[in-house]
């Protein structure tokens, strides 16, 4: 079983059809993929329109319940559900003949205990199984229980929605569309898919499709799943024209009748089965946070931050001239005549990472995880609105450290290890999306999330994407592994070097200030920079320090301060603005002290200075989203003098000239006169 961030409840339904029925709710509050792939339908190729793709990311254009199970993490949020979970997409279609993907945030998926049968117990879906629910074709109400089982809410918070039904709403709807699709519940017992992914499935006896009793033909009652996806069509409530509602689903349908799931279960099938035999009802009203009997574990990895790169090169998102697949609005399903679109499957992976493994012998690691206060990476830090992939490697590679990382879209840092919570998820992107700084068209990383490249030591092999079937144009992810590798626990994911939290500092680090790929530093006041070989100055030796040190009580005259300056005391450090935000992680070419910060934060004519973990300094005028702190918090011994007190994970040691705004304590915590923050060019992330 593979660990993932899972927010499950179980919380009891009372209905008119059964005295109680039990049900949980899963969240998926990331979307895996959205792509033209239909594995059910449209096995080994590209499908005819888009899809919105929810759970492992094992997800590939040809795949088997295997392949589900060599998923490593899920978008969704139940530990034991790598199941694949989707609906088409819907575009806003813009009068002068345009379209643009309407948000969605994730889905939910409901469990339920809706249908029966005489002497059978409720079973959990068989291995293997797959299904669909509701006809991409249909664009009228046929009145069938198959397309009652379709059907829309509009969400109007303020009151005044008209009914949920089975077309999509004909009015503006402020806080979105619900797209609902209700399963088949009752199997035959003996198929796992038909030719038309539908008939070895059936709906309940009666006139209602989430409750009932199997019919004899199909007298084995599965657990019921209910597909829930809001569309943000408030986004576009100044953008209606004419005399008709302006969304269309992918595949061309304007009237939302031919709204379709699609389901192909991953459950780790013993547990799904305990929690169908197993559920606890909850009465309705109690908190909709409850784990189920611990079958369920709380949150190791947010559902966000899996996902998969599309294995169809094509736009499918944003404001695009045809539907993808150039499907034509109407009341058919058609091909926009003279449109071509493509048919073959091919990754391009350029929007997610930079290949630099021939031109500067690096390979992408994948998108690793970092934490306020307890950064990833704790050798050198750079922070320049000039930040690109090339320049992080060259900083790093230029100081000895094999392995870069990159967030914020501007911040670079170094080390030669990630420790196991920050390694990346093994197939999955990630949350690396935010472009860097000095170059759009790459990645690096993203608030918590690094854009991580190692120093390749023989074979040079990026990260791969797409794990699954036959179809996939991925494999088993490989990763380069560190040169001084400390071997993994069994635990963890493959392929890294894992190590305590060794702290690596260097004596200087490269500060850039031009769209150079890699620059060095030949004077901080002015900035002027040299190109630099990253390959030719990699074997610089990096100084290791055994870590952070807590320093009981510093002597107060270790600190040399500017004339005028004096110590202020220890204050939290805010992230988005840093609280001290003139210079952020400041760097005059030495190694970290407290002294040395003030000293270059008055030279740059800051009235105020704060180091913070060991290695960071920060100038400003002022403190922003800052308290006093006891003087406790600040007991991190200076990376360059541990003598020297340099702040703590999140504090600050603050020192101020006479010129300095006067600073309102919120507390009465005392500061020792000379107890300096850690200041040095690692970040604490948010």
């Amino acid at each position: 079983m593979h660990s993932t961030y899972l927010n499950v409840v179980a919380l009891g339904l009372l209905s008119s059809f059964a005295s109680v029925d039990a049900y949980w709710r899963m969240g998926c509050p990331g979307t895996l993929v959205t792509e033209r792939l239909d594995p059910i339908i449209d096995p080994g190729k590209v499908s005819g329109h888009t899809h919105i793709i929810l759970g492992g990311n094992a997800f590939a254009p040809n795949m088997q319940y295997s392949d589900t199970q060599k998923s490593t993490c899920t978008s969704c949020s139940i530990k034991g559900d790598l199941s694949n979970y989707w609906i088409p997409t819907l575009y806003y279609a813009a009068e002068n003949g345009t379209f643009t993907s309407v948000p969605v945030s994730g889905g939910t998926v409901y469990y339920q205990q809706r249908v029966s049968y005489p002497g059978k117990k409720l079973m959990a879906f068989p291995a293997g199984l797959r299904m669909t629910a509701g006809n991409p074709e249909l664009r009228a109400f046929n009145g069938t229980i198959a397309q009652k089982a379709i059907s829309h809410a509009c969400l109007n918070y303020a009151g005044g929605a008209p009914p949920q039904g089975p077309a999509l709403p004909t009015v503006n709807c402020p806080q979105g569309v619900r797209a609902q699709v209700y399963f088949p519940s009752c199997w035959d017992g003996v198929n796992l898919d038909s030719s038309d992914h539908q008939s070895h499935m059936s709906y309940p006896t009666g006139d209602q499709p989430d409750s009932g009793v199997c019919p004899d033909s199909h007298p084995n009652p599965l657990i019921s799943i209910f597909y829930e996806f809001i569309f943000g069509t408030g986004d576009f409530a100044n953008e209606w024209y004419g005399n008709q509602q302006p969304f269309v689903y992918s595949m061309g349908d304007r009237t939302g009748y031919g709204l379709h799931g699609d389901f192909i279960n991953g459950w780790d099938i013993p547990t799904l089965q305990n929690a169908v035999d197993n559920f606890v009802t909850i009465d309705q009203g109690q908190a909709d946070n409850v784990y189920y009997n611990g079958y369920f574990s709380a949150p190791a990895v947010m559902g966000t931050a899996c996902s998969i790169p599309p294995v169809v090169d094509e736009p499918v998102t944003g404001n695009l001239p045809n539907l993808p697949g150039c499907m034509a609005v109407g009341e058919t399903m058609s091909i926009v005549p003279g449109c071509t679109a493509t048919t073959t499957l091919g990754q391009d992976l350029s929007g997610i990472f930079t290949d630099v493994s021939k031109t500067l012998g690096w390979a992408y690691m994948g998108c690793g995880t970092d934490t306020y206060g307890n950064p990833a990476l704790t050798g050198p830090v750079q922070d320049t609105q000039t930040m690109t992939v090339e320049m992080c490697i060259g900083l790093c590679g230029g100081k000895g450290y094999s392995i870069a990382g990159l967030e914020y879209g501007s911040q670079c840092f170094c080390g030669n290890s990630v420790p196991a919570r920050a390694m990346p998820i093994p197939g999955s992107v990630g949350a690396c999306t935010e472009r860097c700084k000095g170059n759009s068209t790459e990645i690096c990383g993203n608030g918590n999330a690094l854009s991580l490249y190692q120093k390749c030591n023989g074979a040079c092999n990026n990260a791969q994407f797409g794990l699954g079937g036959s179809g996939s144009s991925g494999s088993a992810p490989a990763a380069p592994v560190a040169s001084s590798a400390v071997v993994a626990p069994a635990s963890s994911a493959a392929g890294y070097s894992i190590t305590s939290s060794a702290v690596m500092m260097a004596s200087s680090v490269v500060t850039a200030a031009s769209s150079a790929p890699v620059v060095s530093v030949s004077s901080v006041a002015d900035h002027k920079v040299t190109p630099v070989n990253p390959i030719a100055t990699a074997t610089a030796a990096s100084p290791v320090l055994p870590g952070p040190t807590v320093v009981s009580s510093p002597p107060a005259s270790n600190v040399t301060l500017p004339a005028g300056w004096t110590s202020a005391g220890c204050y939290s450090d805010a992230v988005n603005p840093r609280s001290l935000s003139g210079i952020s992680f400041a760097w005059w070419g030495e190694a970290m002290t407290s002294s040395g910060c003030a000293a270059y934060c008055s030279k740059m004519k800051y009235s105020m200075a704060g180091t913070e973990n060991g290695g960071q300094c920060f100038c400003g005028n002022s403190l922003v989203k800052s308290k006093a702190m006891p003087s406790t918090s600040c007991k991190t011994a200076c990376a360059g003098d541990k003598t020297q007190v340099c702040g703590g994970p999140g504090a600050l040691s603050v020192f101020k000239s006479a010129s300095a705004k006067p600073m309102r304590r919120r507390g009465a915590h005392k500061h020792r006169r000379g107890a300096d923050a850690h200041a040095h060019h690692f970040e604490a992330r948010s």
